[in-house]
């Protein structure tokens, strides 16, 4: 096996591990796509598993910033796997150089901001933790025409990230995260004691679906500009974007129990959604 390929089979394994369903969702890529997201996936996880596993995140975080600056300069040696596979994904494709950076920025604001005060603040933050990771593939997805597609690739960004709040409502209160925004909390009178106990009662339900209208608007933004992606990778970001929002209908059909269940969308609902997007 040569050294490139190689290095994207590394990059292959560490989506393999930790999303099978991003695995699943982009494997039917042509093998040069492929590739590329998988090198794009192997930078962004390394970025996710200094905030949540680093001993000094702060740092390894800030020393990860000046490795990706040397990267961009040709001054880095390209001994691991992630950075000669993306290489050779910069090489090929007109990648977002800023979109890179401000994803590290998001991660950063995971380590000094656990509270969001308002949806517009909520969002900000969306658009560097999930936004960014759009604008990373767009140019591999739609190399021809990335640029007329960013704006909907940030509304997909930021609903699929809003999906995740929605979902992880209980799992980030246990990291001491809470990204409901505080306005909107106070606006519906949900509490702070409320959100400790696990309360599902009409203020929760109000401000739920206050985020998830949100989200639903973003989903129909991005859904629609699926014609102006490439045949080759239309279908897996339509489907990627169906399937989340799926997801948003799945708590609600489970009466928004987030506190005691994680929420997925049944193999059965996948298959429905596939269907009817390819009819």
């Amino acid at each position: 096996m040569e050294r490139l390929e190689r290095a994207y089979h590394d990059c292959y394994q560490i989506i393999h591990q930790h999303s099978k369903t991003f695995t699943k969702a982009f494997g039917s890529l042509p093998k040069e796509k492929r590739n590329a997201v998988w090198a794009v996936y192997a930078f962004c996880r390394e970025v996710d598993d200094i905030v949540d596993e680093g001993n000094n995140p702060e740092e390894e975080l800030d020393q990860f910033e000046r490795t990706f600056a040397q990267f961009l300069s040709g001054h880095l040696p390209l001994n691991e796997s992630k950075w000669i596979a993306l290489h050779d994904v910069f090489t090929k494709y007109e990648m977002d150089h800023m979109a890179f950076y401000d994803m590290i920025r998001g991660q950063r604001m995971d380590l000094t901001k656990t509270k969001y005060g308002s949806l517009e603040e909520l969002e900000h933050y969306s658009y560097h933790v999930a936004s960014t990771v759009g604008l990373m593939l767009l140019p591999v997805l739609a190399p021809d025409n990335h640029e007329s597609l960013r704006t909907g690739g940030i509304a997909l960004g930021l609903a699929m990230q809003l999906t995740n709040i929605l979902r992880d409502i209980q799992e980030d209160f246990l990291r001491d995260r809470i990204y409901l925004p505080k306005a909107l909390m106070e606006k519906c009178g949900y509490k702070y004691s409320d959100l400790q106990a696990g309360v599902v009662n009409d203020a929760f339900i109000a401000m739920w679906e206050e985020v998830a209208a949100r989200a639903e608007v973003l989903y129909e933004q991005a859904l629609e500009t699926m014609n102006g992606y490439p045949l080759d990778s239309r279908l897996q970001v339509k489907g990627s974007a169906l399937l989340y929002r799926a997801i948003l209908q799945s708590i609600r059909k489970n009466k928004y129990n987030v506190f005691k269940e994680r929420h997925y969308v049944t193999l059965e609902e996948k298959e429905a959604i596939l269907l009817e997007m390819e009819a």
